[in-house]
């Protein structure tokens, strides 16, 4: 596989460069040759023309390609407007095919079905390259479809752009298939000597607090944990509602969780009610945690993932980087992403208005994301692969300062976050024993009263305990020991209750306990005290005899109020008492 880096700026000079191509294919192992052309040209005349000098000169090559907001040649930002790369293939085995279509949300099952059927008929297909219009579009109907491809399939690509982030404008177009607005081409790889790897990388990194998208329609963010989804720019990072929004959250934007990788989404602009308009689509009951990004962090993903690129010793490289991506380097720097990948093979591409690539199975739909396809034909080359010549801070220990801030942050939250949840839990338990206070309890049986009147035939069932002759153990052996009678109790109950799904233990006070069995395992209620009363009376104690409880079991009639039904099962404890302790009473 051969790669030659083409550039329009006259007939005459583009005409010399298929010339040289055209004498390397005489003099070499040629069979198929396909040009991939990006443009940040808008001028629809002009590309059109680049097309008719390539059905002119070469009318056997394949060509396609898109608008871009940026080009890539030789893993720098390209000078020139219309880019061209021609990929030769050197095996005869290598296939490819063209496909190209309308493309919008509507069409978007009907297109992958044909693409589905174009693959189940080629079995050589491996790889799929695509390009499309999607500015004014949700991917994810898309992206569903896609997954659904044969799963040795690799799929990458991006979203055609223009030069003008505001304007929604933007063309794909391929041989004998012409020029579309709302389109989409793939270009199908294949055969037994073709290989490609496909990855990403974002460089930026997720902080913990999650968020939860609590209202969402398409691209744009409504409520994050039911509040304005632009109050967590306000409050977390004090980002002001004006021009420079856009750059600012360029650093933070958000990761969102889908198939379980993290998908960058940028806020693009604040509408009045203080909703976000997002890069892409969102989805309500998802997450996104806030995620942040500075330039050596993101130089070192790519160095972390460029050595793997490397080893795969691709014959070229193509990218798909975000125009975002872009707007956050600004040009002078841009090309730091990107121009080390060069020294491992010749790397082309464009600035994407979203990247594509299937991961596991799942298609996704990044932004603010460099795509990367590595191919090659036959197997790695003998020598090894070179090491990728990333940048010189591969070798220094020194910690960046943003990463010691974010450490110092998240370690902050981890104590608050240990703290809460501490706090959530004394809130609800009872000191001595853990288990639920009287407060929790009550609760807990009212809600499941409450789910009885909703489904009407649901059981509740309560277990009401009293350990027998305890003001004895605390005048006898002292409180210590007694308390440690109440812990033994309590370990009882949670040794039973684990046996039956749902079921809640409480301390209701003092040396009396409440047990509530809901559902179908409110059945065994009686069998659950039972067991309670014999573990417990087999339980021995440092200093005290062993011990015994009384136990009242009751279930819930129609409509019943909590008070009506822990009166009952108090009465049926108090039955157990007088009829002798160290038994279990049941009171209908």
């Amino acid at each position: 596989m051969k790669q030659f880096h083409l550039i329009y700026e006259n007939d005459k000079r583009f005409l010399e460069q298929l010339e040289e191509i055209r004498c390397w294919c005489s003099e070499n192992t040629a069979y198929k040759k396909v040009f991939r052309i990006y443009s940040d040209d808008m001028n629809t005349e002009h590309i059109a023309h680049v097309c008719e000098l390539l059905d002119r000169e070469m009318p056997e090559a394949l060509y396609f390609g898109c608008t871009s907001n940026a080009n890539i040649q030789d893993g720098s930002l390209a000078e020139a407007q219309i880019l061209a790369t021609c990929t030769v293939f050197e095996y005869e085995t290598t296939q490819t095919l063209l496909l190209q279509y309308p493309f919008t949300e509507a069409n978007a099952k009907e297109v992958v079905d044909d693409l589905k059927e174009y693959c189940r008929k080629n079995s050589w297909v491996n790889s799929v390259e695509m390009v499309a219009t999607i500015m004014d579009m949700s991917m994810k109907g898309f992206c569903d479809e896609m997954s659904t491809l044969r799963e040795d399939i690799q799929v990458f690509g991006g979203g055609a752009f223009n030069p003008n982030m505001d304007d929604e404008f933007a063309v794909v177009f391929s041989k004998g298939s012409g020029m579309l607005d709302h389109g989409i081409v793939f270009l199908l790889l294949g055969g037994e000597d073709f290989h490609a790897y496909s990855t990403f990388i974002s460089g930026w990194k997720p902080l913990k607090r999650r968020f939860r998208i609590t209202k969402a329609d398409k691209e744009v963010l409504y409520e994050l944990d039911g509040k304005p989804a632009f109050d967590v720019y306000k409050r977390f990072l004090n980002i002001e509602k004006n021009e420079n929004f856009f750059s600012n959250t360029l650093e933070f934007p958000l990761f969102l969780e889908r198939d379980g990788v993290n998908i960058l989404r940028c806020p693009l602009s604040v509408n009045e009610d203080d909703s976000l308009v997002m890069s892409s689509d969102m989805e309500e009951n998802a997450y996104v945690k806030i995620a942040y990004g500075d330039p050596e962090t993101i130089l070192r993903s790519i160095w972390q993932d460029g050595q793997k690129i490397s080893d795969f010793q691709p014959e070229i490289i193509q990218t798909f980087s975000c125009a975002a991506r872009r707007a956050f380097w600004g040009d002078q720097n841009i090309s730091k992403e990107t121009v080390m990948f060069k020294d491992v093979a010749p790397t082309s591409g464009f600035y994407t208005h979203g990247e594509f690539i299937r991961i596991g199975g799942a298609m996704l739909n990044f932004n603010v994301t460099l795509v990367i396809a590595a191919m090659r034909e036959g197997e790695p080359r003998e020598t090894a692969a070179r090491e990728f010549c990333g940048p010189t801070f591969k070798k220094l220990d020194k910690i960046p300062m943003i990463w010691r801030f974010v450490s110092f942050i998240e370690a902050s939250t981890a104590e608050l976050e240990a703290m809460n949840r501490l706090l959530s839990i004394t809130a609800i338990t009872d000191g001595l024993t853990r288990l639920y206070n009287r407060a929790e309890t009550e609760r807990r049986i009212h809600d499941a009263l409450q789910e009885c009147g909703e489904s009407g035939d649901r059981k509740v069932a309560l277990i009401m305990l009293d350990i027998d002759n305890f003001k004895r153990v605390n005048d006898v052996y002292g409180h210590r020991e007694g308390d440690m009678v109440i812990i033994a109790l309590s370990n009882v109950l949670r040794k039973v209750t684990a046996r039956y799904p749902g079921a809640i233990a409480g301390r209701w006070g003092g040396e009396e306990f409440m047990v509530m069995m809901a559902g179908e395992q409110a059945d065994g209620a009686v069998k659950a005290a039972e067991q309670i009363r014999e573990l417990f009376a087999s339980e021995t104690f440092e200093s005290a005899e062993p011990q015994t409880v009384s136990v009242g079991v009751t279930f819930r009639h129609d409509s019943e109020s909590i008070d009506s039904l822990c009166n009952r099962v108090d009465k049926a404890l108090y039955q157990a008492k007088g009829n002798g302790k160290n038994r279990v009473e049941k009171l209908d």
